[in-house]
């Protein structure tokens, strides 16, 4: 007896030892994996569709309209500062950066909390290996439990038969080991079958939480682990909620042990466990119970989702930070004056970093040719804004200014599906910035308008920008326009300063230097560029002798 007891002893010592090991080498590797990355854009592929169910979910619309997403490719720089380690921490961050925060104090909280984590590099990786236990993909749909009240799975009195079922069958056949009958043959051989039925039927309303409920039981670990080793992180209630979520635990590792079980169908194991659940229906139970206590503590679920989610982004902004060449912490101003110094696109390689000062009563009017850099500058100054009031973090030396809305025209498209011009289509985005853009708004706005009013006529076309920019900068709004109407610059006088993108024509190449100078154009290229490449001599000397006449017609 001692022999076989030493022998069990010596093989359970060395399944541990195994298993210890095996952990240790998956957390070297994940920490290499981590260390490796920090400061670092990662090149993962996004499911943008996932990892927007946290945004989607909200009941009250979030300040960037999906126009403005679209026109400051939010997507991607949403990827270019997403450094966190889990899902529920990306889908956080994400709807952070589509929510900009309008009121300083919660910003610089923020960032005390950013600091505070970065204190101890090596306490933040050991923060970051737990956060990457909730890197499946299966733990995007967490927000699914807690965004919505989730009905009854079944009827009550079929739920009612799932609950009761299981001891009845094992009644049922210990009775019959006891004493042979044939009635009681015939109930279990009714019940076995309705229940193969009724497992495989309602299968498809139990796959709706097969993924979100294990990875419930992750987080709520990982939560727990956060709260012991970081503290509240200003979640005053998060102990409690934890201690809530907790009375879950019985059902979820059911389920967790279920999926765990499932996911070898060849195993045998697997095929014996898979029978008894559908004979007693087991699955469908555990599913019920968790359900039911999943609506009664849906709003600590959510609260622990934000706490976990939270932290994970506070190192991802330390991680971005680390990363980029230089930044600077936006300092919000109570005036009406916006100084950006060394401002650069964040997704723009070796971008040529630009100044801009401008102030709430006169906007800012960037002429240029294509692709000078006109619309990559105009863009980086709301971007900039926008990870100002997100992220507490400018790709710039130094930004002030007030608290803004952000609202952007850049890319409009003809809506031939509903009958819309490109004109009309631009009009109806214009006006949805004008009516936003009132001099009663609470938080004024930044306005960013590329090319406006091009779907029309020259007349009509700089006739209505003239009237429309005019309207935003006496409503006291930073506004930034390109263009190429010159004649704007004139219309508006005082109302708008003039910046100019500049190029050079050197061995029929352009040669662009992106960097913004104040005034109009001072080199006229576009007709040389044109003798360069090679243009018939007789459309050279007519171009420049027209030219000429427009340039004495405006003064220019």
């Amino acid at each position: 007896m001692l022999y076989w007891l030493l022998v069990i002893g010596a093989i359970l010592v060395v399944v541990f030892v195994f298993a210890y090991n095996k952990r240790q080498k998956t957390k070297k590797i994940k920490l290499a994996d981590i260390r490796e990355k920090w400061g670092k854009p990662t090149n993962e592929q996004r499911s943008f569709n996932l990892v927007d169910i946290y945004l989607r979910a909200q009941t009250e619309p979030v300040k960037i309209t999906p126009g403005t997403a679209e026109d400051l490719d939010l997507e991607a720089v949403f990827s270019y500062i997403d450094r966190t380690n889990s899902k529920p921490g990306q889908q956080y961050l994400y709807k952070k950066l589509h929510d900009p925060e309008t009121s300083a104090e919660k910003l610089l909280e923020m960032d005390e909390k950013v600091a505070a984590l970065a204190k101890d590099r090596a306490a933040q990786e050991n923060i970051e290996l737990q956060l990457s236990r909730l890197n499946s993909n299966n733990a995007y749909y967490l927000p699914e439990l807690f965004v919505n009240e989730h009905r009854p799975l079944f009827s009550p009195f079929l739920t009612f038969y799932i609950q009761v079922s299981g001891i009845l069958v094992i009644t049922l056949f210990v009775l019959l080991l006891q004493t042979p009958n044939q009635f009681y043959f015939l109930v279990l051989m009714g019940m076995l079958i309705a229940n193969l039925i009724l497992h495989y039927k309602n299968k498809g309303k139990i796959l709706l939480y097969t993924h979100s409920l294990p990875q419930l039981l992750v987080l709520n670990k990982v939560a727990k682990w956060l709260f012991k080793n970081v503290g509240t992180m200003g979640n005053q209630n998060i102990e409690g909620n934890l201690s809530k979520v907790d009375k879950l635990n019985g059902s979820l590792y059911f389920v967790n042990f279920e999926n765990g079980v499932s996911s070898d169908p060849t195993d045998i194991i697997s095929t014996i466990f898979e029978l008894i659940k559908t004979l007693l229906l087991l699955e469908s139970m555990m599913f019920i119970n968790s359900i039911k206590r999943v609506n009664k503590y849906r709003a600590e679920i959510g609260e622990i989702y934000r706490y976990v989610g939270e932290i994970d982004m506070l190192i991802a902004i330390d991680s971005v930070r680390a990363g980029m060449p230089y930044y600077s912490k936006p300092v919000f101003t109570a005036d009406d004056k916006l100084d950006i110094t060394a401002l650069y696109h964040p997704l723009v390689k070796d971008c040529v970093a630009n100044s801009m000062r401008s102030s709430a009563d006169r906007g800012v009017l960037v002429t240029g040719s294509n692709m000078s850099g006109k619309t990559t500058f105009i863009r980086a100054v709301a971007i900039n804004t926008l990870l100002a009031q997100t992220i507490y973090t400018c790709c710039a030396r130094e930004y002030k200014a007030p608290l803004l809305n952000i609202h952007t025209s850049i890319r409009v498209s003809d809506a031939i599906d509903e009958q819309k011009s490109y004109f009309q289509a631009e009009a109806l985005s214009v006006l949805d910035i004008v009516s936003r853009c009132g001099i009663n708004e609470p938080v004024k706005s930044l306005v960013i308008i590329d090319e406006i009013f091009r779907g029309t006529n020259t007349i009509e076309r700089i006739a209505a920008a003239k009237a429309v920019l005019a309207y935003l900068t006496a409503n006291r709004n930073f506004v930034f326009v390109s263009t190429h109407d010159l004649e704007l610059a004139e219309l508006l006088g005082d109302e708008y300063a003039i910046y100019s993108f500049e190029e050079l024509m050197t061995d029929k190449r352009l040669v662009f230097d992106y960097k913004i100078k104040q005034g109009l154009l001072k080199n006229k290229n576009g007709i040389a560029i044109l003798e360069g490449l090679g243009y018939p001599a007789s459309v050279v000397k007519d171009a420049y002798e027209v030219s000429e006449q427009l340039r004495k017609k405006y003064l220019l």
